[in-house]
This record gives structure tokens, sequence and C-alpha cells, in this order.
């Protein structure tokens, strides 16, 4: 087996026999559940740290729809004014409730200019997955001050 599965199997058997003698304590009374800043939403369609982590980081382009129940963000095309001959266009969808880094899907369209006519160009993988770690950190942080604020 490996060192990396014996740890986690380790670390595993550690939290559950932490948590089985919370199990003995007989009182009648309800308990009130903790939140601990869940990772699920109710009451849009999807992630609310992965929502509110997209519309931050693309605060500074023009959006153009946003969906929170089918979570899709679009944007409009922007252009950098220190690179004025290239612009950019981002749909971003969140994909399912978790605060997971599969829940999230950015595609990206980049144009330049060419004798005044906008002509497509490719856009470099490094980019959208830098993108993708801005937003999940983002999102990550959001959780986290939600947790110590609650």
């Amino acid at each position: 087996m490996s060192r990396r599965f014996l740890s986690r199997f380790a670390i595993a058997a550690l939290a559950v026999a932490a948590v089985l003698p919370l199990g003995a304590c007989g009182s009648k009374r309800e308990r009130p559940k903790a939140d601990f800043a869940a990772s699920k939403v109710t009451q849009i369609g999807v992630n609310s740290y992965l929502w509110r982590a997209t519309l931050e980081t693309l605060s500074f382009m023009p959006l153009v729809q946003t969906d929170s129940n089918g979570g899709v963000i679009v944007t409009d095309w922007y252009a950098n004014p220190n690179s004025p001959g290239e612009r950019m266009k981002l749909t971003v969808s969140i994909l399912d409730q978790d605060l997971r880094a599969d829940a999230l899907a950015v595609a990206a369209s980049r144009q330049v200019n060419q004798n005044g006519q906008w002509v497509d160009a490719p856009v470099q993988a490094a980019t959208v997955q830098k993108l993708e770690e801005i937003i999940l950190s983002k999102a990550r942080d959001l959780r986290r001050s939600a947790i110590g604020a609650g």
C-alpha cells in the first residue's frame, strides 16, 4: 500500500475514533447543527462562493449574461487599455453546488485587430487555467471568511 493511502486511512480512523464517543451522549434535546459555511447553497442554483468569486474576479469586464440558477456568466468583449489591439470574451460555467475545482469551467475567446478587423486568435491554455485558479482561490477565501465570521 502507498504511504499516502496509509496516511489518509490513519487520519480517517482518528476522525472516526474522535466522533464515536459523541454518539453516546444520550441527550433528549435536539442540538443545533453547526453551519461551518457549508459548501452547498440553497438560494441559488450553484455554489455561492464560486458565484461571488467569479463576479468579483470579472468585475472589470462588462457582463452580457448572468444566470445564478444555471450558473453561467458571460462577458462582453474587453480590451485592456494597455493593449487595445487585443480583446477577450469569457464564459464561466459553475457546474455544481459544491465548492470543488471540477465545478468550474472557463472558456475564453480572443481576437486581435488586424487592419481594422477583429480576427480570432488562439488563447493560451495557461490563461484559462490561471483564471480558474484565481476564482477558486477567491472562493476558498470567501468560504474561510464565512467560517471565521460565524
